[in-house]
């Protein structure tokens, strides 16, 4: 079940282009050749899940699940703005975020390659520096 939810969810971001570093750069760039395509996306996905995860959350019934576990941590803290700076800085310069990334894999582009490699390298430095 979980593969075809990452299966799904990677159509998606291939169909709507949100694996074309390209793309994503344009959403970026508000004052030169600005797309508001991924902001419709976006909004299109918060449209969605949000009632839905409201509506889950709110009578505890899941289908398949005993239960859904949300964060519970409610402070900004030093880790979250140094992981926040660190996911903006990599997303602008890339124009590539995590999914996308795995999602595009599949196209065999050495850049996406390149990306996932830096990202599981950079998880795996990250569990030994503490903030």
């Amino acid at each position: 079940l979980v593969l075809i939810s990452g299966v799904i969810f990677g159509i998606g971001l291939t169909l709507s282009s949100m694996t074309n570093p390209d793309k994503v750069i344009s959403f970026l760039d508000i004052f030169y050749s600005w797309d508001p395509s991924l902001g419709f996306v976006m909004a299109g996905a918060i449209i969605i899940t949000s009632p839905v995860l409201y509506m889950l959350t709110k009578n505890n019934s899941f289908v398949l699940a005993q239960k859904i576990s949300l964060p519970t941590k409610k402070n900004i803290d030093k880790p979250l703005i140094v992981g926040s700076l660190l996911f903006g800085i990599g997303w602008g310069m890339s124009g590539l975020c995590p999914g996308p990334a795995i999602s595009s894999i599949a196209f065999l582009n050495i850049s996406s390659f390149a990306f996932v490699i830096s990202m599981f390298f950079g998880l795996y430095i990250a569990s030994f520096i503490e903030l």
